[in-house]
């Protein structure tokens, strides 16, 4: 038997009292529309690789009850802890993830066992009409809850009206569709995976509206001491998406930023083996942007070391 199967791994887990040889794996999630869908498909591909099925327990995070700002919050680990808590309690084996929406700095006793083939990682603008960024009228009311995107649309259109805005895709999208909103501006993976992204006006290229680190992939995390779930779940990581998202969050990690910080970077593959990273740092109101752009390995711990690198170049020049 190879390492890796569904017997290796009920045989390993019986042994050591991990997931205890069970047939149907537990998977922890958000319950929003959104990260159901996300996690379901993830889900559905593991159970066709391995061959275990997999029962979703969903599970109400501080991020979504709270309504205040994400940085009134604190930022980062609000969508997170609470499905942590229930993967140390042992009540989920695994949990799925929005990359985005984890720390930086990773607990111990959990790891990031997979990282599956990311989704488009551009931010989409919704128009009631279809237009594009170009054509909204001065003190258009565009909807966003990122700095990050509020800082560079500032950028690229200064008369803008940027809005706050929290809620689920459908309640930001009903938003411009009843004129309360001229536009909102969203992950278009988001879109994609709700089966949306046809109302997208616009797409941004990454390097015109830089995506948040890690926007559009998934950290499929397990308990540390879960060796042979960790290895299960490590068939569906995706080589090229693991080191781009280690050379995005390395950025955001060196400028010392959470995930609601004026930062952006994104890393796609040239060639073969060369990953091309780009990085943004703005003003909220956007009267400044610094971008800078590096080469990366197709590695890691490489490719992180790019990513620190750049980082510490955005915060000397901004």
């Amino acid at each position: 038997m190879t390492p890796g199967t569904p017997a290796t791994y009920h045989h390993a887990a019986r042994a050591r009292g991990g997931a205890v040889g069970r047939t149907t794996l537990r998977m922890g999630t958000r319950r929003s529309a959104l990260a159901l869908a996300q996690s379901s498909a993830f889900a559905r591909d593991l159970e066709r690789a391995v061959g275990v099925r997999v029962e979703t327990v969903g599970i109400t995070t501080e991020g979504d009850t709270n309504g205040a700002p994400l940085t009134a919050m604190g930022g980062t680990g609000v969508f997170v802890q609470a499905v942590r808590a229930a993967l140390r309690a042992g009540d989920i084996d695994f949990a799925v993830h929005s990359y985005k929406d984890l720390p930086t700095a990773g607990p111990d006793d959990v790891v990031v066992a997979a990282v599956p083939v990311r989704e488009d990682p551009r931010d989409a603008l919704v128009t009631a009409d279809g237009r594009p960024l170009s054509r909204l009228p001065a003190g258009a009311r565009v909807g966003t809850g990122s700095p990050r995107r509020a800082g560079q649309l500032l950028a690229l259109r200064p008369g803008l009206d940027v809005v706050p805005l929290r809620g689920n895709v459908d309640t930001r999208l009903r938003k411009v569709r009843d004129g309360r909103l001229d536009a909102v501006i969203l992950a278009a993976a988001g879109l994609a995976r709700l089966g949306r992204l046809g109302e997208a006006a616009e797409l941004f290229a990454p390097d015109r509206l830089v995506p948040a680190p890690a926007q559009g992939a998934l950290a499929v995390e397990c308990r540390a001491d879960d060796a042979p779930l960790a290895l299960l779940l490590a068939s569906l990581d995706d080589a090229v998406t693991r080191a781009a998202v280690c050379a995005e969050r390395a950025v955001l990690a060196e400028l010392e930023a959470g995930c609601s910080a004026p930062v952006g970077a994104h890393a796609r593959l040239v060639g073969s083996s060369v990953l091309d990273l780009c990085a943004v740092v703005t003003e909220v109101d956007g009267r400044r942007r610094t971008f800078r752009r590096a080469e990366a390995p197709l590695d890691p711990a490489g490719a992180a070391a790019v990513g620190r690198e750049l980082a510490r170049a955005l915060r000397k020049d901004h």
